[in-house]
């Protein structure tokens, strides 16, 4: 039996149970079996092509004044307008486009709503943020209600009802809504997915991935990114980043395209590392020190889906240690995994027991966008990746196709983080994922990106 809840159940087992209460495998199959609200399946957006992506861009702090960089060098993208808080941001950016020969975008900087201006223009056909988390939504929200496409740095959403609204919406105005996962465009991670397509592993059993990346000066700093993502370790617990190991799994697994996640179980560690960190680099009497944090240091999620794969999820922001995202695929003929180096046994193809350096498969099943987009992506953010997803997001627009992630994407991965808090919240107790497709899922297609291969 599914324990699977649509929005309507979803909302129905929050309101009778409350917000904290993380529900059994045998308490979700009755849930499910006896809430028989169910919402339409709708058809996915669409669009045609465009002769040009114009586009308007909110939050343009660090990320964002990467993106627009890249945008910059993409031909048929134009940054029409800027949106940021900071007039310096806004007017950095502004430069940026005229020093690169292109028109000056107009300024957006009346404060933390103005965005809500740049999205009533006529002539934007894309809003991107890059604002902090909390804002991703009501960005999004106001672009698709104001007729136009958006996009979104990652996580999309921190709440499941966030998650069902960016789905809601972008159904009822047919504009898509993209999260930007950029290790989706990771070479290994797409030579991976090459190699998964074309069966190497034979059939994927389970995967580990996750977020692993010693933030505890980024959190302790005093200005930008460092306040907002400490008051999250302070307020929450649970893994607040999930995206940037799951995504690439994700598409291994045909998650939302044949196959889903169905439940999860999450557990965290003690939490030590952040107040450790304030004690030692501020002192024991400094107001770091004194501050308390509710995230553990490690948060660690076990992911069941439809098909009987496993995924382990790692969280690991306040732990001294180098960056990881621990990516691993294993199947019934083979494993592969990137981390500290990336490796690949090949049952009958390798050396018995030995691994081998991914390199030597890398020559065959390099990923055909990377071959295609090397050059152009050179010197762009996280070795070219941040270019990539930037230019596949142009591409399909400009051609009027399905981009490379849709909205049921950006809610499956998102979702995961309130649903690892309410499991954590209930000791470890199995935490039954909303079916943000109403069964679309259950139809196989392929991803966007292995349509070249």
């Amino acid at each position: 039996m599914s324990i699977r809840r649509s929005r309507r159940e979803f909302l129905l087992d929050t309101t009778m149970a409350g917000v904290g209460l993380a529900l059994g495998s045998a308490a979700l199959e009755a849930c499910a079996s006896t809430n028989t609200l169910k919402d339409p399946a709708l058809p996915a957006p669409t669009s045609g092509p465009l002769k040009k992506v114009r586009i308007g861009y909110v939050g343009v702090g660090g990320m964002g004044t990467s993106h627009v960089n890249n945008l910059l060098k993409i031909e048929g993208a134009e940054i029409v307008a800027v949106c940021d808080i900071k007039e310096d941001h806004a007017r950095r950016s502004q430069e940026m486009c005229v020093k690169a020969g292109k028109p000056r975008p107009e300024a957006y900087t009346r404060g933390e709503e103005d965005f809500k201006r740049l999205c009533q223009r006529d002539d934007l056909d894309l809003v991107y943020n890059a604002t902090p988390w909390e804002w991703h939504v009501p960005v999004c929200l106001e672009a698709m209600n104001m007729g136009k496409h958006s996009a979104t740095e990652v996580p999309a959403a921190t709440s499941v009802a966030d998650c069902w609204k960016l789905v809601e919406t972008s159904e009822k105005t047919g504009r898509y809504c993209i999260m930007m996962e950029n290790c989706n465009y990771d070479r290994i991670e797409m030579m991976i997915l090459n190699m998964v397509t074309q069966g190497l592993f034979g059939e994927i059993l389970r995967a580990e991935c996750g977020y692993l990346h010693d933030l505890r000066g980024v959190k302790h700093h005093m200005e930008g990114e460092g306040l907002w993502r400490r008051a999250h370790s302070m307020k929450r617990n649970g893994d607040l980043y999930p995206t940037h190991g799951l995504g690439p799994v994700a598409q291994c697994l045909g998650i939302n395209r044949g196959n889903n996640f169905e439940s999860l179980v999450a557990l965290g560690t003690k939490t030590r590392g952040l107040h450790l960190y304030a004690v030692e680099r501020f002192g024991p009497d400094s107001p770091q020190a004194k501050e308390t944090f509710k995230l553990s240091d490690v948060v660690i999620t076990l992911l069941h889906t439809a098909h009987g794969e496993v995924v382990v999820l790692k969280h690991d922001t306040s732990s001294p240690r180098p960056y990881s995202r621990d990516i691993l695929v294993q199947g019934t003929r083979g494993i592969v995994q990137k981390y500290p180096e990336p490796v690949v046994y090949i049952e009958e193809k390798g050396k018995n027991d030995e691994w081998e350096p991914a390199d030597v498969y890398l020559k065959r099943y390099d990923h055909p966008i990377w071959k295609e987009l090397e050059e152009k992506s050179k010197g762009a953010g996280h070795g070219g990746m941040d270019f990539i997803e930037d230019y596949r997001l142009v591409h399909a627009l400009l051609k009027g196709i399905q981009p490379d992630m849709d909205v049921y994407d950006a809610a499956m991965l998102s979702a995961v983080t309130e649903l690892s808090e309410t499991s954590i919240d209930g000791g470890g107790k199995p935490v039954a994922f909303p079916d943000f497709t109403r069964g679309m899922w259950k139809t196989p297609r392929p991803l966007e990106v292995m349509k070249t291969v």
